[in-house]
């Protein structure tokens, strides 16, 4: 069956390339002051959340993370790294900021010009979706389905999957989980990030305000990104166990093969 039209499609593939520099670039801007905190100035002596270096008792160097009062040791990979054949001290490591080496000002270009490009592919999405029908057939569970949602958790923990008429709609978890990022996640990171802008604080003070200040503002930004790796994460490893062929030849070509109740093929996990 035609699964996915072109329009569908494109955003994905575009949101993939966005998030991905979007993600590494915020790394990178994060590095510059890798601090949280709560309210609208930064209290340094009590952040939320700090990824540091320090030495240990015997004065070696050592990362680590500091969550309110609990501090873990996590040298090696946050904190401190290798970098270049020696340790680094720097919040995210290396490979995973872009550029790779500290460079502020670079970060924030590469974040602003794909922050506007995501919102621009999300608004293209989105009035499509709205136009086409298609956003409500995709994050709108139906009746049956929200009175089954037990049924497909199931289904979920123990990796098996629709098959047949009920693989050509998106089951209850999806719907559900793309209603809350399209609908929530996504919108609330945007704002976020606009709040911290010292010219939109002065244009649209009332922004900064809804999040309780800039600072708490960056904190919402950096938990709701967290929040989407984590979705990401999650459909990645859906999309494999699921039947990673078909559904990537979906999400290419916009053709889904269905296959029949009892054939065994997993096919209820896509975008």
């Amino acid at each position: 069956m035609f699964r996915h039209p072109l329009v569908i499609r494109l955003a994905h593939w575009i949101n993939v390339v966005c998030l991905a520099i979007l993600l590494m670039s915020g790394l990178q801007i994060f590095n510059a002051h890798p601090a949280l905190y709560w309210g609208a100035a930064s209290t340094f002596d009590s952040p939320a959340l700090a990824i540091t270096s320090d030495q240990d008792a015997k004065g070696e160097p050592r990362g680590i993370v500091t969550i309110g009062e609990r501090t873990f040791d996590t040298t090696g990979w946050l904190g401190l790294s290798p970098s270049e054949g020696t340790l680094a001290e720097r919040a995210f490591p290396a490979w995973s900021t872009l550029p790779a080496g500290q460079d502020l000002a670079t970060g924030r270009r590469w974040h602003f010009l794909f922050a506007w490009a995501f919102v621009i592919n999300g608004l293209v999405y989105l009035l499509y979706g709205l136009g086409s029908g298609q956003l409500r057939r995709r994050v709108i569970p139906d009746r049956d389905q929200i009175r089954d949602i037990g049924g497909s958790i199931r289904e979920h923990l123990t990796l098996h999957f629709p098959e047949g008429e009920e693989a050509k709609r998106y089951n209850v978890l999806q719907k559900l989980t793309y209603l809350v990022v399209v609908m929530v996640l996504l919108p609330v990171m945007v704002l976020a990030g606009l709040a911290m802008s010292p010219g939109m604080d002065a244009a649209l003070p009332v922004l900064t305000d809804l999040f309780g200040g800039r600072q708490s503002a960056r904190s919402v930004h950096f938990i709701v990104a967290n929040l989407l790796v984590l979705f990401v994460i999650v459909h990645v490893v859906l999309v494999l166990v699921s039947g990673v062929w078909n559904n990537m030849r979906g999400m290419i070509t916009g053709w889904f093969a269905i296959a029949p109740p009892g054939a065994g093929a997993r096919t209820g996990e896509t975008r």
